[in-house]
């Protein structure tokens, strides 16, 4: 898996450098840069994910309550 990672800035108004670094998803987060030792964090990215049948919930019928009577 490709991660992107960004330096943590040692002073306020530093630069923030961004690394896309492959790694395997067993793999712990990295601290420091492999190459240059500066000390980094893995950026957590949003996504859609896989997404499978048919939709559930409130949009999917129409109103706020599943056709069983149930409510959200």
């Amino acid at each position: 898996m490709t991660y992107l990672y960004e330096t943590i800035p040692s002073r306020k108004g530093e630069e923030v450098k961004r690394y896309e670094i492959q790694q395997s998803i067993h793999d712990l987060p990295l601290t420091v840069h492999p190459e240059t030792g500066e000390p980094i964090r893995r950026i957590i990215l949003g996504g859609w994910g896989l997404i499978t049948g048919k939709p559930t919930g409130p949009s999917s019928n129409g109103g706020g309550c599943n056709p069983g009577g149930g409510c959200c």
